[in-house]
């Protein structure tokens, strides 16, 4: 497994340093880390961009509250995926793909990858514009 730093948390981006090799881009990336008054805290990151000096840019899929540099960080090797199948329906899950609804396990045979190739398939090409309205002159 190759682990690595929390370098910078700015926000939902976190900045994480490894060793070679760098994990590849939109690999998910774990972090687990104890928050003040609450249990152990698990965030699955996201790596979206290899930045040099053997760092990469992270987004996180949660909150960052608590998170600090020099969290130790894992990388998984693999995107972060989703179950898929009979077994999903009705069933509620989050981002990374864990179950929120609290109604046991699901037998997945199958898991996609949540990252797809990045294609805007949601988004319908503009139709053509018209030509402009013909000025008028208000005098």
């Amino acid at each position: 497994m190759n682990k690595g730093k929390i370098v910078q948390v700015i926000g939902p981006v976190v900045d994480v340093e490894f060793p070679d090799p760098l994990p590849a881009i939109y690999n998910a990336v774990a972090v687990e880390f104890d928050v003040p008054g609450q249990s152990r805290a698990k965030r699955i990151l996201e790596v979206e961009q290899h930045l040099g000096d053997n760092w990469v840019r992270c987004v996180c899929m949660g909150s960052t509250e608590g998170m600090k540099r020099g969290y130790e960080v894992t990388d998984t090797g693999g995107p972060i995926s989703m179950p898929v199948g009979d077994c999903v329906l009705g069933r509620v899950f989050n981002v990374v793909g864990e179950l929120v609804d609290e109604r046991g396990p699901v037998n997945a045979d199958k898991f996609y990858r949540s990252t797809a190739p990045r294609r805007r398939w949601w988004i319908s090409p503009l139709p053509p514009r018209s030509s402009p309205p013909a000025s008028r002159s208000l005098i």
